[in-house]
């Protein structure tokens, strides 16, 4: 099979009929053999009535329904899950991607021989309040991730199969999908500008909060990928630092007192410094980033996942 498009969706019964259709047509006249999955996230419409009566009147189409909402990230990791094609394509359910952009989507991974293709919505056809915070936002990923994407978030993606049957996307990181691509080894990362529709039915399903929740997870992500075999390296360092300043601190404070009373000079008494305190924190808090970083070392050890690397080819093994 050519390709297959993986659809998550949340209260877009209106929308999947007509988007099915387009697809199907897209495909057909460029002779792709092709699969739609579509997975209900939990939906509280009608949804997944639109979707088996689509599904009988066209066989190309898959779909998996949630018993609740689970979010964007379950449903594409579930999507990936049961992906036959040679080519996996994630769009919206909303209408707003042109599956017109398909094909080429797909020609960039098999004759230019990318691992993944990202979407760029150059003309986005969104209100200011969406624009700029996201603007913000991929600003941010590009420089925290060194990924030179302009939008990470576009839902039309293209990857090869052996990308998606490699990677986890979990809790909300399906706006890193990028980063946990090159973190699998996958680092042949290519960007296409692709038409940007207007919403025609129904509303938004993310509010401001979104950024937030995404500033959190590109934290969490950027740790985990770097340091998520090896926590004592960043925390026993920051411990070490921090606990050798706040002992200089002390030292030099407590050498200051005794050369002053060796010279006979009256002077208050060292618990009476504020910069006393100051070194006594830094040392405990120093002792604690360091423990932290020596039972995360402990657990990582003891982690079941702690040697699966990815291997990208075998020979007589």
């Amino acid at each position: 099979m050519d390709v297959s498009v993986v659809i998550p969706l949340y209260n877009e019964e209106d929308s999947l009929p007509e988007l099915v259709e387009w697809i199907s047509g897209v495909m057909k006249r460029n002779s792709l053999s092709f699969e739609i999955i579509l997975i209900d996230d939990g939906s509280e419409d009608s949804s997944w009535d639109a979707i088996k009566q689509i599904s009988q009147a066209n066989k190309s189409v898959r779909a998996l329904k949630f018993r609740r909402n689970y979010g964007k990230s379950a449903a594409l990791y579930s999507g990936f899950g049961i992906a036959a094609g040679n080519v996996v394509v994630t769009m919206d359910a909303d209408m707003q991607d042109d599956p017109c952009e398909i094909p080429e989507l797909c020609r960039m991974i098999n004759e230019d021989g990318y691992d993944m293709v990202s979407g760029w919505k150059k003309k986005r056809n969104d209100p200011p309040g969406k624009r700029i915070p996201s603007r913000f936002f991929n600003f941010t990923a590009r420089v925290v991730t060194g990924i030179k994407l302009h939008d990470f978030n576009c839902g039309l993606k293209a990857y090869r199969k052996e990308v998606v049957k490699n990677i986890e996307v979990y809790g909300e990181m399906h706006r890193y999908i990028p980063m946990i691509v090159k973190d699998a080894g996958f680092t042949n990362i290519g960007e296409k500008v692709v038409l940007h529709h207007a919403r025609k039915y129904g509303s938004t399903k993310f509010g401001m909060e979104r950024f937030i929740k995404g500033f959190l997870d590109l934290l969490s992500l950027s740790f985990v990928s770097r340091f998520g075999k090896r926590p004592m390296h960043l925390f026993g360092t920051l411990g070490t630092l921090m606990f050798i300043v706040g002992f200089v601190a002390a030292v030099y404070l407590g050498s200051m007192k005794l050369i002053q009373l060796s010279k006979g000079i009256r002077t208050a008494l060292v618990t009476d410094s504020p910069y006393f305190y100051l070194s006594l924190t830094a040392m405990i808090l120093g002792t604690q980033l360091f423990l932290a970083g020596f039972i995360g070392e402990m657990i990582a050890r003891n982690s079941p996942f702690r040697n699966s690397y990815e291997i990208e080819n075998r020979i007589n093994v």
